[in-house]
């Protein structure tokens, strides 16, 4: 049976109204300190939920190589994604890249890449002050793992758009050594710090109401590069503090919340899969 030229023309067409671009993700894992039990549950649940993203699909790749830290392998990434990495505990500390990997995560920055960081992401690169501003803040303690209620301030992100407005589970509550609104980050979530005990000291200013989660649209880490990119060509950045158990990365709540900032960060006009 022979197909008219019009039924094709409008196959062509459907095919092509239905077809979405595919972003690629790089994830990095790599941790030369803490080591979370939870990362092969993370990234496991990281590619199921690739697929069915919004705004468009993801593939997700994962990596522990530092090596692989090279401005062409970087280069097909609409984002890079370090997931709970940690520098050594010794003293100094060794950083989970060397210097030549750095520059070209910067040049990948520099570039419009756009960044992710769940959880330790903020105790890594700890002597790199471009990963501190493109991470927003750098990790300083946690008291003991415990149900705390973690409260939503700003709804209007896709990272927080269908959370509860408290949700209680048990996490890690990190302090922060800084305020990442000094760097224009704004913050979605915090945590009711009266249902938590935290008998830690205090020795920085991390802002109130308590940082856990934020977004910059426009990741101040790119500004280190030279050139430095205009703000229009400078990618985004989402970190979440969120993320100890692996009971966590097996709830909706907290898939939805991460791959609602993976979603906004892919939605910046430098990502790849949009701009081809």
């Amino acid at each position: 049976m022979r197909l008219s030229s019009s039924f094709l023309g409008l196959l062509t067409l459907a095919a092509f109204a239905t077809a979405s671009p595919l972003a690629k993700i790089l994830i990095f894992s790599r941790t030369l300190g803490y080591r979370h039990d939870s990362i092969p549950t993370a990234i496991s649940q990281l590619k199921a939920h690739g697929p069915s993203a919004s705004p468009t699909a993801i593939q997700f790749d994962a990596t522990e190589d530092p090596t692989f830290f090279t401005s062409g392998n970087l280069s097909q990434y609409d984002a890079l994604l370090f997931l709970m990495t940690t520098d050594s505990s010794d003293t100094p500390r060794v950083e989970v890249l060397d210097s030549d990997q750095k520059t070209a995560f910067l040049n990948y920055l520099g570039a419009g890449g756009n960044y992710i960081g769940i959880h330790a992401a903020s105790d890594s690169l700890t002597s790199t002050p471009f990963f501190g501003n493109e991470t927003g803040a750098y990790f300083d303690y946690h008291p003991a793992l415990q149900n705390g209620t973690v409260v939503v301030l700003n709804a209007s992100n896709p990272a927080t758009s269908s959370m509860p407005t408290r949700w209680n589970y048990e996490e890690e509550f990190y302090n922060f050594k800084s305020d990442p609104r000094t760097l224009g980050a704004t913050v979605l979530l915090t945590v009711d710090e009266s249902t938590y005990t935290d008998t830690g000291t205090r020795k920085y200013d991390e802002g109130t109401p308590h940082p856990l989660a934020w977004v910059q649209d426009h990741g101040a880490g790119a500004s280190f590069a030279s050139p430095a990119p205009s703000t229009s060509a400078t990618g985004r950045s989402f970190y979440t503090s969120l993320g100890h158990l692996n009971s966590t990365w097996e709830t909706s709540t907290y898939m939805d919340h991460v791959m609602g900032g993976i979603g906004w960060a892919l939605l910046s006009n430098t990502t790849l899969a949009f701009s081809a």
